[in-house]
Order: C-alpha cells, then sequence, then structure tokens
C-alpha cells in the first residue's frame, strides 16, 4: 500500500510530519494492505493561517483494487486530530463498502464496481 502526503503552504512540519502521517496511515490500515493499492492524504489550513476553531482539514482518498476510491474529510484544531480522524472515518468507509460487496451469508454479490 502505498501512501502519499500533501500539504498547503500553511501547513506546517514538513518531512517529519509526512513520515508521521504515513505511519499512522501504514498500522492503522495494515489489516487492508492487501485491498488498497493507494492512500492519498491532503492536508490543509481552512482558515489559512489565522487560528480558529476547527481549522486544519484532513482528505484521505483510498483507492481499493479493482473498485471506486472511497474519500473521507475531517476537520479539527489540530492536524494530527484531523488526521486520526479522518482515518478511523476511511476505516469505517472501506469496511462500509467492502461489505457492499458480500451478501448478508459473506458471498461474493453480482455488484460490481461498474454497475
Amino acid at each position: 500500500m502505498q501512501v502519499q502526503v500533501h500539504t498547503d503552504d500553511k501547513i506546517h512540519g514538513g518531512e517529519s510530519l509526512a513520515q508521521w502521517v504515513q505511519q499512522e496511515a501504514q498500522t492503522r490500515l495494515a489489516r487492508y494492505r492487501e485491498l488498497v493499492t493507494r492512500i492519498e492524504v491532503f492536508l490543509t489550513d481552512v482558515d489559512a493561517g489565522k487560528s480558529g476553531a476547527n481549522d486544519k482539514r484532513c482528505r484521505i482518498e483510498a483507492r481499493p483494487a479493482g473498485r471506486q476510491p472511497v474519500a473521507v474529510t475531517a476537520d479539527a484544531d489540530k492536524v494530527a486530530d484531523a488526521v486520526t480522524g479522518a482515518l478511523e472515518k476511511l476505516m469505517r468507509a472501506i469496511d462500509h463498502d467492502l461489505g457492499r460487496a458480500k451478501d448478508r451469508h459473506g458471498r461474493d454479490t453480482i455488484r460490481t464496481a461498474e454497475g
């Protein structure tokens, strides 16, 4: 699973922040390692440098193999809180998306990503 981190010019942290985000994503999404090919993390400061409540945004796009991308967004006061919140949402969204690919007995359904 490849993890890419993108930040705007108002988010500080540089390479150490990118490494932390990559490590958190790899750790928390370890059970999806075989199912997800790429994760893209976008970190932005909504207020463009001014301080405010919930002004840090983390948007994560996951690309499951053979399925449509799954995207989530979380806002928080701190970048770390936004990242962890978005990762939690992403785990639930992937579980939901993959659950739709199975029927109630755990068998593959006729639903496809194209349909």
